[in-house]
Parts: C-alpha cells; sequence; structure tokens
C-alpha cells in the first residue's frame, strides 16, 4: 500500500491475480492489514473473464472465476469487484448473451449470492458487447437488476463509446438505480473512437476537458478511482481532491 500512502488516496483498486491469466487468487499475505486500514479497496477481475460468452470454454471458467475473485474480495475487506460486460460473437444472439448473465447471478444466489457487490463495468467498444450501448445495458439490467448488481463507470470508456458525459450519470442511474464506483480516466483518443486509451485527468494527452470529469465524479456521487499514466496519477488526485472537496 506504499503507493497509496504516497499518492494520499482514500480508494484503491488491484487485482488479487494475473489479469491475463484464470489463476484463482491466493489468500493476500496483507489481508488482515488491508481489510483494517480505512482506505476503501476494489477488486478488479481479470480480463479474461467473459461471462456472456456462448462459448462453454470461455463462460463456464468465467463464471467460475468470477466466484473465486468475489470470495478473495471478501477475505480482504473489499467493497466490490468490478466485472468487464464481455461480449459475443458476430453472429450470436445478443440476447443469449445477456441470459448468460443472468445465469451467472442465478447459479449464485442458489448458494447463498456472492460474498461482496459484483459491480459491472461499461466497455469502450467491440461488437455485440453488453455494456457498450445504453439500451444493451438496460436490457441487461431487466436480467440482472434484481440480484443487486452494481455498476462501475468508466469514463475514458463512455466517450470513447460515444455517451455525452454532460448526462451520462442521469441516465445510468435511470437505467440501475445506483452508480458504485467511477473510473475517472481521460482519453487520448477522440468522442467515440471506440479505443480503449486512458490518459491523466490533467496534464496529459487527454481529450476530456478535465472540468467535465469532475462534473461526472460530483454527479455520481461515488467512490472514484483513476486508472491514469503512473508519472501524472498523484497530480490527478490532487486536482480531484481539490475540485470536489
Amino acid at each position: 500500500m506504499t503507493a497509496v500512502a504516497e499518492r494520499k488516496a482514500d480508494v484503491v483498486q488491484f487485482f488479487l491475480s494475473d489479469p491475463q491469466g484464470w489463476k484463482a487468487p491466493k489468500p493476500h499475505p496483507h489481508g488482515e492489514a488491508i481489510a483494517a486500514d480505512p482506505v476503501e479497496v476494489f477488486i478488479h477481475s481479470p480480463y479474461l473473464i467473459n461471462v456472456a460468452s456462448l462459448n462453454n470454454r470461455i463462460r463456464i471458467p468465467s463464471r467460475k472465476n468470477v466466484t473465486q475473485h468475489a470470495d478473495g474480495a471478501a477475505a480482504i475487506g473489499a467493497k466490490g469487484l468490478i466485472v468487464h460486460g464481455g461480449h459475443i460473437g458476430a453472429t450470436d444472439d445478443v440476447e443469449a448473451g445477456l441470459e448468460n448473465w443472468r445465469k451467472l447471478f442465478e447459479r449464485e444466489q442458489e448458494k447463498g449470492g456472492f460474498k461482496v457487490p459484483i459491480l459491472i463495468e461499461n466497455t469502450a467498444g467491440g461488437e455485440n458487447a453488453m455494456t457498450r450501448d445504453l439500451e444493451v445495458i438496460a436490457r441487461l439490467w431487466d436480467k440482472v437488476g434484481e440480484f443487486g448488481a452494481g455498476f462501475c463507470l468508466d469514463t475514458c470508456h463512455a466517450f470513447a463509446a460515444g455517451w455525452d458525459l454532460a448526462t451520462a450519470v442521469e441516465k445510468v442511474m435511470a437505467i440501475t438505480g445506483r452508480i458504485d464506483l467511477v473510473h475517472l480516466n481521460n482519453s487520448r483518443d477522440e468522442f467515440g473512437s471506440t479505443r480503449d486509451r486512458h490518459a491523466n485527468v490533467i496534464e496529459g494527452e487527454g481529450t476530456i476537458d478535465p472540468e467535465v470529469l469532475v462534473g461526472v465524479a460530483r454527479a455520481a456521487g461515488a467512490p472514484v478511482v483513476v486508472e491514469t499514466p503512473p508519472d501524472g496519477q498523484a497530480a490527478d488526485i490532487a486536482y480531484l481532491r481539490e475540485k470536489l472537496g
């Protein structure tokens, strides 16, 4: 947690295992200390997870991995587990992908439910993505909202997907009723690019007005994590702390 102290962060996010692998997380060596620390902790699941997939060799280990990481997150007192919305194949039916998300929650509900909230994150691009377009997110929430699914709003992803950030929070809240975490990232690429390339909130290559990002954070009223380049991250946090109070 050295970097957290250096940046005077109030919220931290990290992985419990290789973000590009399928391995279950091992008990964290500093788990008790993390759980006792007042800093809020969120865990990000591995990038390979794709709950929506119609491919059994992807979907089945994805479901297992979500449960494993939710258990690991709970063991260190994390507030939630962030999971990307995933996608299906070009010729697959979107409804089938959405139904696979529902099955994830249904199966876990039979065992008592997830030990931490599952926070579904919007994504920047990709054909047949589950959380790129607000219309599909609305259809997803019809499937999973009743199970207490949470939402993680990523500003770079939203901007790249063509969302108007001035109204993004309002529109998401109308669909989900909640925003549990904000990934407040600037974008290196232009509006609607569908490219997921993060930039620093300030003093970087960002194409989003920092004041617009502040407006998103203020409207969401949720914990904020910056997934920005390390060299400017401390300045990003200081700027947001000053602006948001």
